[in-house]
């Protein structure tokens, strides 16, 4: 499956399915197992997730988001920076990470705009806070996965999560505009 996926042979879905359906053939698994094994709940996160993100575009909740981004940093492209971080971190952590990006993508689009500096900075913190979703359960398929598997609480990642996120975003803030500068 990796090799077919990396190679670019096969795009990530169908070398999955080919794999499974390869699994099943040799015997490693039985059909009966493999119809059992999706996380149904994982599942439904992910798919409301994505109902939640067309209702914050389409409410303009997502606009409304820019515009307080952009007045709450005076026009500052590092405060701008961390407040990005800290507004994608928190979508993140309600929303799964995809939702998350594709929602403050425009938002630091809009912010760069109007301040006349690059997008690379902006783009950059999105990705890292999106992909940093360890507050709570929801933000991140693998989050849930652990989650009923491991026994945790809501809790437990909220108390481990939220100073690993706060501590991503200091290091994100700082790094990149270093890296790609404004």
């Amino acid at each position: 499956m990796v090799a077919l996926a990396g190679s670019g042979l096969l795009s990530m879905l169908e070398a999955a399915l080919l794999a499974a359906g390869g699994m099943i053939v040799s015997g490693c698994t039985s059909g009966r197992v493999a119809r059992q094994a999706p996380d149904w709940q994982v599942l439904v996160v992910i798919a409301t997730s994505f109902g939640i993100g067309a209702a914050l575009q389409k409410t303009g909740a997502a606009s409304m988001l820019a515009e307080g981004i952009t007045l709450l940093a005076g026009g500052h492209p590092h405060a701008t920076l961390i407040m990005l971080f800290a507004a994608t971190a928190a979508l993140s952590a309600i929303a799964t990470n995809n939702v998350a990006a594709v929602l403050a993508f425009p938002v630091a689009l809009a912010a760069s705009e109007a301040m006349g500096v690059g997008l690379m900075p902006f783009a950059i913190t999105i990705m890292v806070a999106a992909s940093a979703s360890f507050a709570t359960p929801i933000g991140y398929q693998t989050n849930l996965m652990v989650f009923n598997a491991g026994g945790y609480r809501f809790a437990d990642f909220v108390r481990i999560g939220a100073p690993l996120t706060l501590l991503v975003g200091l290091l994100t803030v700082w790094l990149v505009p270093l890296v790609w500068a404004f």
